[in-house]
């Protein structure tokens, strides 16, 4: 019986590479001389935009530490604002309170209105009604600051005294809206305009964040015998929720860093009124734009030092508005 042993050697196993081809067009794309260019352009951009903000953040922090080392008032409870005095005293607890009251003001007053104008034009209004709707609220976010400020100066404050008298009649009583006949030149209006201002983002991003719920959500709601409004309460609002929050904190960066216009129309006082109709309070941004041409040394180091507050609290607004869009990103993918 003839018996044939045949020996075989096994066989290498193929080296790794590429198995799909996606995978060989990034293979090929990443000898590419193009891909590579492109590849330490975009490097290099997003690189230069870290170092910009940190050689913005150091030479901020240096002057504002030249400042504060010559202060003889406690720099964020000092209701004063004398760096050029012997002593120097300054402090940023007015600056603080106007921009951040004038911000919730805009807030209030903006957010509601932005939201609804943006379910109006995704939800009720017809095509050709919707599209032109959509282009004035754009047209809106595309007029300078300066703008603004003058409307607010020449139409806005003289038109104000009606409704200073009609709050001072019924809400006078809680004290924070009691007005004296002043002229009405005060964190209510300054908190009015910036509303004005910040509308058109708030609106812009919270039309698009609705136009990407999914359809299926709505019809399967209709289907169900929702009515429209239950509908938008339902299935719109819910999934669109994150994105008009961080819609709304990037209003809140523009309210807060806003200049000119609010120079234009505040009557700034250093003290804290407690009626929101009465002049008083101020700025970061209104304060470094009316003293620092006239500020001396020290006092533009002091002004400095007050832009490094207002440049830490933008940051963390704009920080938190990225970490909401981060955590919810359904949108992103919707069919709409």
């Amino acid at each position: 019986m003839d018996i044939t042993t045949d020996t075989q050697k096994p066989t290498p196993s193929p080296a790794p590479g590429p198995t799909g081809p996606g995978d060989q067009r990034a293979a090929r794309g990443a000898t590419r001389p193009g891909d590579r260019i492109f590849l330490g352009l975009s490097r290099g951009s997003g690189i230069l935009v870290l170092v910009i903000m940190a050689a913005i953040a150091a030479f901020l922090t240096y002057r504002a530490i030249l400042a504060i080392s010559k202060d003889e008032a406690n720099f964020f409870t000092t209701f004063e604002w004398n760096p050029s005095g012997v002593p120097a005293e300054f402090g940023i607890a007015v600056l603080a309170f106007g921009t951040i009251v004038s911000s919730i003001i805009a807030m209030v007053i903006a957010v509601p209105i932005a939201v609804g104008i943006a379910l109006f034009i995704t939800h009720y209004a017809p095509r050709r009604l919707g599209g032109p709707i959509a282009y004035v609220i754009d047209l809106l976010a595309a007029v300078p600051s300066i703008v603004y400020g003058l409307w607010g100066a020449l139409v806005l404050v003289p038109h104000l005294n009606g409704l200073y008298g009609w709050l001072d009649q019924y809400l006078g009583w809680t004290g924070i809206l009691e007005w004296n006949g002043g002229a009405p030149r005060s964190l209510f209006t300054v908190g009015i305009l910036l509303a004005i201002m910040i509308l058109p983002i708030i609106t812009n991003v919270s039309r698009e964040v609705f136009r990407q719920v999914p359809r299926m959500h709505e019809e399967a709601a209709l289907a169900l015998g929702a009515t429209r409004w239950e509908v938008i309460r339902m299935s719109v609002i819910p999934f669109g929720r994150s994105g008009v929050i961080s819609a709304s904190m990037l209003g809140l960066g523009r309210a807060l860093g806003e200049t000119m216009a609010v120079a234009m129309v505040l009557s700034p006082t250093f003290d804290i009124s407690p009626s929101l109709l009465d002049p008083g309070g101020g700025t970061f941004a209104q304060n470094i734009a009316s003293k620092f041409n006239e500020a001396t040394v020290m006092g533009q180091d002091a002004l400095i030092a007050s832009g490094l507050v207002l440049f830490v609290i933008t940051l963390a607004v704009n920080g938190a508005a990225r970490m909401i869009i981060a955590r919810r990103k359904e949108y992103s993918g919707a069919n709409a």
